[in-house]
């Protein structure tokens, strides 16, 4: 049954193109199955059947598995199933009746508008090198909406300022070239006059990344979530995270009126539904004035997808 399982996750790796830790996931989950099977004294794939993923199921519920955790397990398996059938190694899938478990979605969390003005006047109170450098990428994440890993990933020459665009490489390598706004330009226009030959320490013709840290070298995801933690603590924001910049990027813009579909285009979305989670969240953006707008709506129309065509892992 190993042989199986391990042909599946090169699958993973090799076809699909899913992430370490991704394939990590469905190991430990499909671990789990063949441990439960192999308790039912079952010990090749052909000769499970409904009843035996249907009595997987009621065992994880028993053992008082969070809802997520059973969802997850659920659909491991029955992508499992799905690769072994395809390759002619079962005969009929055992899951084709079993649904995948619904998962009570927590709502993100979202800042208000005068907390996002309050975050990015944050960085300039004592404007070192640094402190730019910060400013220029709190303004660009709240800006676009893109995940903290695509933001430390960015390379100079993915910022166009003539254009008010910058290209980033989102999952599965599927790219997206993003709107920004005036406040974004005139920071990362900063950070490119003042901040980053000081901090790339003379080499940075020589440095590809866009955002350094002070030893010259691209800024990693935990050294930015470590910046947002010290302003956090600055304003009282103790539950500050990258994600909750994106989160209320979402938010704001659906507040004041903007298109599902073209949010969920700017976000990298596969599925609407994803997105559509943010419409239930409700701010005073609305209603309140904002220094730092997100894209005006003809740049949200405007936004190009280089690889439309390349599936997404939701």
């Amino acid at each position: 049954m190993n042989e199986q399982v391990e042909a599946f996750l090169r699958h993973l790796a090799d076809e699909r193109n899913l992430s370490a830790n991704t394939i990590a996931a469905y190991r430990t989950d499909l671990e789990q199955f063949c441990e439960f099977l192999h308790g039912r004294r079952l010990f090749a794939w052909h000769d499970v059947t409904h009843d035996d993923v249907l009595a997987f199921l009621i065992d994880l519920r028993e053992r008082r598995y969070a809802s997520s955790t059973v969802a997850r397990r659920v659909a491991a398996v029955k992508s499992f199933f799905t690769f072994l059938t395809g390759r002619g190694i079962v005969r009929r899938d055992p899951t084709e009746r079993i649904d995948s478990p619904k998962v009570d979605r927590d709502l993100p969390r979202a800042l208000t508008p005068r907390q996002v003005d309050e975050l990015l006047e944050l960085p300039l109170r004592s404007p070192t090198p640094e402190r730019i450098r910060d400013k220029a990428m709190l303004e660009l994440l709240y800006a676009t909406g893109v995940r903290v890993s695509e933001l430390v990933a960015l390379n100079v020459n993915d910022v166009d300022l003539e254009r008010n665009e910058v290209r980033c490489i989102g999952k599965n390598g599927r790219v997206r070239v993003l709107p920004i706004n005036g406040s974004a330009a005139t920071a990362l226009e900063e950070y490119f006059d003042i901040s980053r030959n000081q901090l790339a320490r003379g080499s940075g013709s020589s440095t590809e990344a866009l955002f350094l840290n002070h030893r010259g070298k691209r800024l990693t995801r935990q050294g930015f979530w470590l910046i947002l933690k010290q302003y956090a603590e600055e304003l009282g924001l103790s539950d500050l995270t990258p994600h909750v910049l994106r989160h209320s990027f979402a938010v704001h813009m659906l507040n004041a009126g903007f298109d599902l579909r073209a949010v969920q285009e700017l976000l990298g979305h596969t599925s609407i539904s994803t997105t559509q989670i943010y419409t239930h969240l409700n701010h005073e953006s609305s209603h309140t004035p904002h220094a730092h707008p997100a894209p005006r709506a003809s740049e949200v129309n405007g936004v190009r997808d280089e690889q439309a065509l390349v599936p997404e892992e939701k």
